[in-house]
């Protein structure tokens, strides 16, 4: 008896039921592991919100799984090629006889994987020209509202008050965030959108320059303010953003897409406004430098002008020439007046000669004598006129009654009409019964058509412009 056919104590069980056993005995030995590995396969989350992927390293692979819930709380997101630390429990899938990894935390494997995902990230985004220096705003000098986005709670918001209050009381407005922690890239993101989003003159004035600020610390505690939304955030403001995150040593990208760098806190706050005791120095010795200035100007001019007035003469001397030639005139003018009046009255005198009444009552005779020639003149022209019109009106009215239809009815003919009052030219129009009117030399009468004649050889008629006509 073959050994396929041998009886045998072994229960039957279903594929069901096996993988379900598999199952257990996995999740039971692994109940929970930290896994270190590299990213493989990743291609962002599903629709459904869940992401799937790949951990392996030199001789093996396993899929990983994360869960929607458990990748919105993620610090750190895993990214192509990235080398990871992975918690979470061992379990198998039915369904491809394969076991994976669901993952509740994700870690990078360590400080050298973290500087190389920065070190991606800014080339990424500096590909994108955020970073430009071309795209930085400046700073206003003196701002009147300066907007902090940091922890209310921490020393960072009293040092950049203290200093403000040092330097040059400002109003300022703070947009409480975490500075550290999974929600901090997002939670920044959103005050830099949200400071930009006020509007000029509203309840809360808008502010002129943003601080983001936080202390020092390590990359890890950083690593809020490398997320690309941050950045994106920084590089989209309108109002001019200083970047104070960290110690002096520490960098990261917001500071690359910020308008300005500040090493501290404390210096940003010092980058933000002038010191009011040095603008009121500086402003009273401008002003006294500017009053010395016109001092010294007026004097210099005084000097001028008096210098210019010995140069000018005398009133008296100034007048003396005038006056000599206004005496001469005024004794000279009496004699000027008596020859120009008796100039005047001789040329009044030759006109007058020449228009004596006898001029001009001949003058008028001869403008009577040729007035009257000429209208003699354009009379006879006229009725030449009117007899050549004459003439040509009566040839006009002897060819209208040579050319007229009533000369033809003198001489028997008769117009014969139609109903329509249009001349009948033919027998084809004319139907029996039809209603006529015919005219003759001396009235006008009805007919009616009583048959149509057959036609003969017979001369043609004589007819008219106006119309057919029949011999009475």
């Amino acid at each position: 008896m073959s050994a396929s056919t041998a009886p045998t104590n072994l229960p039957e069980i279903s594929v069901s039921e096996l993988s379900q056993s598999l199952k257990r005995t996995v999740e039971e030995a692994f109940p929970y592991v930290r896994l270190r590995g590299e990213v493989s396969g990743y291609r962002g989350a599903h629709s459904s919100g869940h992401v799937y992927f790949s951990l392996k390293d030199d001789s093996a692979k396993i899929d990983a799984i994360i869960w929607k819930g458990s990748f919105a709380r993620m610090r750190f997101k895993p990214e192509e090629g990235m080398e990871v630390v992975a918690t979470g429990k061992v379990t198998t899938y039915p369904g491809k006889s394969s076991y994976q990894i669901v993952i509740d935390a994700l870690e990078p494997a360590g400080v050298g994987a973290l500087m190389a995902l920065l070190e991606e990230r800014r080339k990424k985004l500096a590909a994108e020209g955020l970073f430009d220096e071309t795209r930085k705003k400046p700073l206003p000098y003196l701002p009147r509202v300066i907007g902090v986005i940091t922890s209310p709670t921490g020393a960072v918001i009293r040092d950049i008050l203290h200093r403000l209050s040092d330097r040059f009381p400002r109003h300022v407005l703070v947009w409480p965030v975490r500075v550290q922690g999974e929600t901090c890239g997002q939670e920044v993101a959103n005050a830099i959108e949200g400071f930009n989003a006020m509007k000029e003159g509203g309840t809360l004035p808008r502010p002129d320059v943003l601080i983001v600020a936080r202390g020092g610390g390590s990359l890890e505690d950083l690593w809020g303010f490398n997320d690309e939304v941050v950045v994106r955030a920084a590089a989209a403001s309108k109002i001019p953003l200083i970047s104070a995150v960290g110690h002096e040593t520490d960098f990261t990208l917001l500071d690359f897409a910020a308008d300005r760098r500040a090493p501290t806190p404390t210096a940003a706050a010092e980058m933000a406004v002038p010191v009011r005791s040095e603008l009121i120095a500086l402003s009273r010795d401008r002003a006294a430098r500017l009053v010395s200035c016109w001092s010294r100007m007026i004097e210099r001019l005084k000097t001028e002008l008096r210098g210019l007035a010995r140069g000018v003469p005398s009133l008296d001397s100034l007048l003396a020439m005038p006056r000599q030639r206004f005496d001469a005139c005024a004794a000279a003018l009496p004699r000027a007046l008596r020859a120009n009046a008796h100039a005047h009255r001789v040329e009044f005198s030759k006109i007058a000669a020449r228009h004596s009444p006898h001029s001009i009552s001949a003058r008028c005779e001869r403008f009577r004598e040729r007035l009257e020639t000429n209208v003699a003149r354009s009379l006879r022209a006229r009725d030449h006129l009117l007899k050549n019109a004459r003439a040509q009106l009566a040839s006009l009215g002897q060819l209208l009654n040579a050319f007229s239809h009533k000369s033809v009815l003198e001489r028997g003919f008769a117009l014969v009409r139609g109903a329509d009052g249009h001349p009948i030219r033919s027998v084809a129009v004319a139907s029996p019964g039809a209603a006529l009117e015919i005219e003759v030399k001396d009235g006008r009468f009805g007919a009616v058509v009583s048959g149509i004649a057959p036609k003969k050889s017979v001369a043609p008629a004589k007819a008219s412009k106006q119309g057919s006509l029949f011999e009475e």
